[in-house]
């Protein structure tokens, strides 16, 4: 066979025959890496490690410092768990639910409840599982067959969901006789695991590996019982929808039972809304309400639905927008690349926002600056504004939830909300929709539909705008009075054919390709609802256009 040259990311340079294991350069060339090699990529593309070498060029060995390396790792030690659970408790049901500090929370089912010594037997054997470096196997099955090994396993969520699968064939990766289906690159072996940790987390576990940013380390864990109890609210939600995953949502669609679904999402926002705006009438002292959460949340259209129902308990809402309170652009912080910081908390004239809300607290009449985003100057239009008796100040912002912010104002006289889209549902018990991804999906369509921004632009931006709500959002997330979901369980539904016109037009080339074709990928699973099944209230008109508040 022809000799196909490589050179190796670390300099080297080798010949090897075409048709070579990709697993077999590594293990030649990287084994003395700290860093195991997840994947391999060729000239910019991404292979599994068992693949084989068919073109010469750059070959690299992709561990888990990388996005792409890390979720592969992440998959393959969910194939490791579910193996060992399977083997040691083979009449139960594992569930992958979501992420709770920089871990993944799941659910074993099973006749007596988890408990710790469980959880100790599943990581023993986990450990045996990757200390025999057994190899992960990827085959192409007929669709048909591949639904009966699932029947056979009693994976009903699986078996919905290849019903609804347009191929005639699929992939499933095999590790010792135990099949599974998984949308995303697997390793090449168990071996490849080199850190992890199970621990118990009533009722459940928590599954927790290193990121990319640290990949030799584990994080500490941080409790985070505000976020756990609204995904349990979320939880229950589904349950009185009847949709457990999205198997179960594409039959709602096929049935026509889907009208009712989008009914009841929508009335199940509406009472939360509702309650929480009960909540803060019965705290006579409250004056000011801050909302605050991660980009794509639906801020705007949560604040104006709440805004109504403060009306309803005979409150006054008053709006103020924090961009209002920018200092002038040439006074702007600079961040640790000398670039301007707009998102720093710095960046508004915080002396100016509170000396206005302490004098709009004691009945007075301010003047609210207007900023002009074009010159990057504040200006004075005459805006002002005085807050009545029954009156209560709804500010919306990043930096609501930090104290720093209304440092003026007492404690009892601030009502904290933090919202952001935390999905439930999921593919499958065993493929997550990354909570991340459905702020995404919604950022792509509103950029596209009333911007102009490409979605390339958008995914490119993405990793910025998620370092910016690790320093400013998440950190006080558990600091809310309450939090609010803001996800559908239909809405991916309504934005997927919006949302792959638009990756569709992002070429291989581009650094952001493999994310759209792994957002592609799970959007695939969606049957289509049209736009026009939403109403002009929803939280999803913020994203597809035709919103009672929201105007593009």
């Amino acid at each position: 066979m022809a000799d196909l040259k490589l050179t190796l990311s670390n300099g080297k340079q080798i010949e090897v025959e075409k048709g070579t294991l990709m697993q077999e350069i590594v293990k030649e060339n990287y084994e003395e890496s700290s860093l195991p090699a997840v994947l391999g990529r060729i000239n910019g593309k991404y292979y599994e490690l068992s693949s084989e070498l068919s073109e010469e060029g750059i070959f690299e060995a992709v561990s888990l410092n990388t996005s792409m390396g890390s979720n592969a790792y992440s998959r393959t030690l969910q194939f490791i768990l579910i193996k060992a659970v399977l083997d040691i408790f083979p009449d139960s049901k594992i569930t992958i639910e979501h992420t709770i500090s920089k871990g993944l929370y799941g659910e074993i089912h099973m006749e007596k409840a988890l408990d710790e010594e469980d959880i100790k037997k599943i990581k023993k054997h986990m450990q045996d599982i990757i200390n025999k470096d057994m190899v992960i196997n990827k085959i192409t099955i007929d669709r048909k067959d591949a639904i009966e090994i699932f029947r056979g396993y009693a994976m009903m969520d699986k078996v919905k969901l290849l019903n609804h699968v347009v191929s005639d064939t699929v992939k499933l990766y095999e590790l010792e006789g135990r099949y599974d289906y998984f949308y995303g690159p697997m390793a090449y072996s168990t071996g490849v695991i080199k850190y992890f940790d199970l621990m118990y987390y009533e009722p459940g576990f928590i599954l927790r590996y290193p990121p990319e940013e640290t990949p030799t380390e584990i994080p500490d864990f941080v409790e985070y019982r505000k976020l756990s109890k609204i995904f349990k609210e979320t939880e229950q939600w589904l349950n009185i929808l009847d949709v457990a995953d999205v198997g179960s949502l594409n039959e709602k669609i096929e049935s026509g039972e889907i009208v009712d679904i989008i009914r009841v999402s929508e009335a199940l926002h509406e009472k939360k809304i509702a309650y929480i705006a009960d909540m803060i009438a019965e705290r006579k002292e409250v004056k000011v309400v801050l909302i605050a959460g991660p980009s794509s949340s639906g801020k705007t259209t949560f604040a104006n639905r709440l805004a109504i129902q403060l009306r309803v308990n005979g409150l006054i809402p008053k709006s103020i927008s924090l961009d209002d309170y920018f200092v002038n652009r040439d006074s702007t912080p600079l961040d640790e690349e000398g670039k301007p910081d707009f998102e720093s908390i710095d960046a508004l004239d915080l002396e100016l926002f509170n000396k206005h809300l302490n004098l709009l607290m004691d009945r007075k009449e301010v003047e609210i600056p207007t900023y002009n985003f074009y010159t990057g100057q504040r200006e004075w239009k005459g805006n002002r504004l005085k807050l009545p008796q029954n009156g209560v100040l709804v500010i919306e912002g990043i930096h609501g939830l930090n104290d720093k912010l209304t440092s003026s104002v007492l404690d009892v006289n601030k009502f904290k909300i933090y919202i952001s889209a935390l999905t439930q549902l999921n593919v499958d018990n065993h493929n997550r929709i990354a909570t991340t991804d459905v702020r995404k999906i919604r950022r792509i369509v509103r950029d596209t539909l009333s911007r102009g921004y490409k979605a390339e632009v958008t995914l490119t931006l993405w990793p910025s705008i998620r370092r910016g709500e690790e320093r400013n959002i998440f950190i006080y997330q558990e600091q809310a009075d309450v939090m609010f979901n803001s996800t559908l369980v239909y809405e991916l539904c309504v934005l997927k054919k919006h949302a792959i016109i638009e990756l569709e037009k992002i070429n291989s080339d581009s650094p952001v390709y493999y994310e759209a074709l792994r957002l592609k990928s799970f959007l695939g699973f969606f049957k289509d609802l049209e736009s026009e099944m939403v109403p002009e209230n929803s939280i999803l008109r913020e994203f597809i256009g035709g919103s009672w508040f929201y105007k593009y």
